[in-house]
């Protein structure tokens, strides 16, 4: 290799560094400050990045955010692949295992909560692009657990009229829930007694969507 390529190999390698350190960065800050709460010269300072390098990679401070959600939603696949794509494990086993694995995520992370569900509470009400990206990505999670919660249903199982795609929603919308009550008491209760509840009803071939309406259902007197 002539010492060019060699230069320029390293100086692609340095700008690739750079980002990620800021996208590393971006993400530990926006879970702890949000979006509105992050400063720009925060960022830069945490990760002793100048400016300049700041608006090489991104447009902007939402062009940032949407980088940074874009990575973490790249975790969030890889944690899917790794949970729901081992065919020796039983497919409700493997659904699990994936909120347990995120769990376990929460707890290194100081109980945190979720990044989509932080950013979709703050900016969904004031940003277009924010709502349909958040939803977007809320969606796609869903999709991957339906695509196992049916292998579940044709092995038996879950009952074999189960919408599986009103299921994984379900999950999806009560993990975020419980999520935020994890943020705000600073422990994992929450998610534990979220994930006892769906999967004991599904193991006893119950639909939690069935249980919660039924639970609304006006009382006889």
């Amino acid at each position: 290799m002539s010492i060019k390529k060699t230069q320029d190999a390293a100086a692609v390698a340095s700008i690739h560094t750079t980002k990620q350190r800021l996208i590393d960065a971006g993400l530990r800050m926006l879970l702890k400050h949000g979006y509105n709460d992050l400063g720009i010269q925060a960022l830069l300072a945490e990760t002793r990045v100048p400016k300049g390098s700041f608006y090489h990679h991104f447009k902007d401070k939402e062009d940032f955010a949407l980088q940074v959600v874009d990575t973490y939603m790249t975790q969030v696949h890889a944690g899917l692949d790794a949970s729901l794509l081992d065919p020796k494990r039983p497919p409700l086993t493997r659904v699990r295992d994936f909120f347990e694995m995120i769990q376990i995520s929460y707890r290194e992370e100081g109980y945190m909560g979720c990044l989509l569900g932080g950013l979709g509470q703050e900016l969904s009400g004031v940003s277009v692009l924010f709502r349909a990206k958040i939803a977007e990505c809320f969606a796609a999670i869903a999709e991957r657990v339906a695509g196992c919660l049916e292998e579940a249903r044709k092995q038996g199982e879950i009952p074999c009229d189960s919408n599986v795609q009103e299921m994984a929603n379900l999950l999806v919308d009560c993990w975020e829930g419980a999520a935020l009550r994890s943020r705000l008491h600073k422990n994992p209760t929450s998610l534990e007694a979220m994930l006892n509840f769906y999967f004991d009803a599904v193991t006893a071939n119950r639909n939690p969507q069935d249980i919660i309406k039924a639970d609304k259902a006006p009382k006889a007197r």
